[in-house]
């Protein structure tokens, strides 16, 4: 390694902006200091190859971009299963936005860590607990993974660098599977589509909840949401971040689906999953006027329609089988719908529907209202669970309601 470590770490600290700004607080500074990232990497990762696979890299065969990329702003594949990502080192400047967003990094943290516990679910390599043991004591830190071999690698990695906080094996969506609670801090370091009972069962009344978003039609933003004394969790939704879905036990060692974190600036639509079983019945053909690209155009367009339109899903069809291009949509009960564009009129587009939800007219519907609104970015959107588990989602205030429904158990 030419570089020194203590170099790479400021030349890290340097380049880390982004959502944070320009500079870093101070106590972030310090506790990156306190946890060098390559401690908490395997010889072997991947990353992205700019054409939707993976390049390895192997810190024996090419140490100097082994350590190049370990103290680079990306995600770092550490494991795969199945030939899909199944663990990754986060983007430190994601790592660092949900600490952000969970008011760790103001002057007063300590102070205010004095008997505080938090709890991360998602231990991955340990580098996130690590982040949070610098910053509040290992005392305070408890870190959990569904992936006994995870858990025992995070472990490791922690005493390497001197720090020994609760690090355990549990289901994060199962009741009472998460030790020494209630918490002050519940961070999620995968991506979930509604807030599990356990961890509002689990959250002390003040205490904050920050997790990573998704729904079927794009995996993106973070809510940020507080306990309110009467059991209700309040928050805002914040851009930026892409991260995979929470696994359960039965799907550890299981190829998923699940997204790897995406870039800062722009993260791309979750991956579709495979259509389901077309309802029988008679296709509904129609024309639209609203062009397919538009309510795909941007993160804020695709996040608003996925939790305004829930339970669906879109792929693109360029094989040219059925029409030049064709926008595809799926619903969990098998309802579909494809919006043809014939290679020559962009102003008018056959729609075909089938099935119990008339899918295109329910996005169609949401995207004309989502302009009404104001186009409104993923900050304005905000969500409120009420102590039985229902979901209010909202426009700027709560009395704007956008779309309601009860919990439900996390998807395998």
């Amino acid at each position: 390694m030419a570089t020194p470590v203590s170099d790479r770490v400021s030349e890290l600290i340097a380049r880390l902006s982004g959502p944070l700004g320009t500079t870093l607080p101070p106590a972030f500074t310090s506790a990156l200091r306190a946890v060098p990232r390559h401690l908490f990497l395997p010889d072997r990762f991947w990353v992205r190859d700019g054409n939707g696979g993976y390049l390895p890299i192997d810190r024996t065969l090419y140490p100097e971009a082994w350590w190049d990329a370990a103290y680079s702003d990306q995600p770092l594949v550490t494991q795969f299963t199945d030939g899909a990502p199944s663990s990754s080192a986060s983007m430190p400047s994601m790592v660092l936005y949900e600490l952000h967003l969970a008011r760790l990094d103001g002057p007063g943290r300590r102070h205010q860590a004095s008997g505080m516990q938090v709890i991360e679910l998602g231990a991955g390599t340990g580098f996130n607990a690590g982040l949070l043991c610098a910053l509040l004591g290992q005392e305070a830190v408890t870190t959990v993974d569904v992936d006994p071999v995870l858990v025992a690698q995070a472990a490791a990695n922690l005493k390497a660098v001197g720090y020994a906080p609760t690090v355990t094996v549990a289901d994060a969506s199962a009741p009472d599977a998460l030790p020494n609670g209630p918490y002050d801090r519940i961070l999620a370091t995968f991506s979930v589509d509604h807030i599990p009972d356990p961890w509002r069962a689990q959250l002390a009344p003040g205490g904050r909840i920050v997790t990573p978003w998704y729904s079927d039609w794009a995996a993106y933003g973070m809510l940020a949401a507080d306990m309110a004394p009467n059991g209700t969790v309040h928050g805002h939704f914040h851009p930026h971040g892409s991260y995979m879905v929470m696994r359960t036990p039965n799907a550890v060692g299981t190829a998923t689906h699940d997204l790897q974190e995406a870039a800062v600036d722009r993260a791309g639509p979750a991956e579709s999953p495979q259509p389901p079983a077309r309802v029988p019945g008679p296709s509904r053909t129609g024309r639209t006027r609203l062009s397919p690209w538009a309510v795909t155009a941007d993160p804020d367009t695709e996040f608003h329609l996925g939790l305004a339109v829930p339970h669906t899903s879109y792929e693109w069809d360029t094989t040219g089988e059925h029409a030049p291009v064709r926008f595809c949509l799926y619903s969990a009960d098998g309802s579909t719908a494809s919006v043809d564009h014939d290679g020559i009129n962009p102003a008018e587009f056959t729609v075909i529907q089938n099935g119990s939800r008339a899918l295109w007219d329910e996005t169609e519907a949401a995207y004309l209202r989502w302009e009404r609104l104001g186009r409104p970015a993923v900050d304005r959107h905000g969500l409120t669970v009420t102590p039985d588990g229902t979901h209010h989602v909202w426009i700027d205030q709560p009395d704007t309601a956008l779309t309601t429904r009860h919990n439900r158990p996390p998807r395998d």
